[in-house]
């Protein structure tokens, strides 16, 4: 597979989405120091949360804890099925960053845990904008992914995928209105679903920030 798109994406992890459940498809069997930094950007915000990448749920039921609201949306109807039944009562949905169902200024944080992994490398910095204009002034992105030289492709078994590094990745949230205020990088461990050097970024919108987009009725 070449240049991956999102009906690329959504159909590799549709047709291994069973295989992928049941290897990860549970808080369980996450490393408990992902939860820990996922909990913690959690309680450190405000507003409405946002899964994107929310594949069978998972995070999507560890942020709404504490009765917050929290939604998921991901390109996979087979992820989004599975989403629905395990945790009725969050709202899950198919659908692409590219173009988020969502109002501007709707939301208090979005966590992208590892859901940018696929995209294009050149194609990032639209879905941060995209990011950017629905989160609401002093809103947050917990981004999740593969440590290593930035924008270099690899075999990831679902789909093509790219690393990232801190800095690659904080300079083009800073293009989109973000300024980063956490950054943590760790090996893995034994036992853990991948083996490859993990990466965390918290970013905030920045104070001022004037996101350009089209007019909402323009967006149906």
């Amino acid at each position: 597979m070449g240049r991956a798109s999102d009906p690329d994406i959504a159909a590799a992890y549709d047709a291994r989405a069973a295989e992928y459940v049941a290897l990860a498809g549970s808080i369980e069997q996450m490393d408990a120091r992902d939860a820990a930094v996922i909990a913690a950007w959690r309680d450190g915000s405000q507003g409405s949360l946002l899964d994107a990448g929310c594949g069978p749920g998972q995070w999507t039921e560890f942020l709404s804890r504490g009765g917050r609201e929290a939604r998921g949306i991901d390109v996979s109807a087979e992820f989004i099925a599975t989403a629905r039944g395990r945790h009725p009562g969050i709202p899950f949905e198919v659908g692409s960053f590219r173009d988020l169902p969502l109002e501007s200024e709707s939301l208090g944080g979005i966590l992208a845990w590892y859901s940018l992994i696929h995209t294009p490398p050149s194609d990032v910095p639209e879905i941060l904008t995209e990011f950017a204009r629905v989160l609401a002034p002093g809103g947050s992105i917990l981004i999740g992914y593969f440590d290593g030289t930035p924008r270099e492709r690899f075999a990831h078994a679902i789909a093509p995928a790219y690393f990232w590094s801190a800095d690659a990745l904080s300079e083009m949230l800073a293009d989109a209105g973000f300024e980063v205020v956490a950054s943590e990088t760790r090996g893995r461990e034994p036992g853990e679903v991948s083996a490859r050097p993990h990466g965390s970024l918290t970013a905030r919108i920045a104070a001022g920030t004037l996101v350009h987009t089209q007019p909402e009725e323009d967006r149906a």
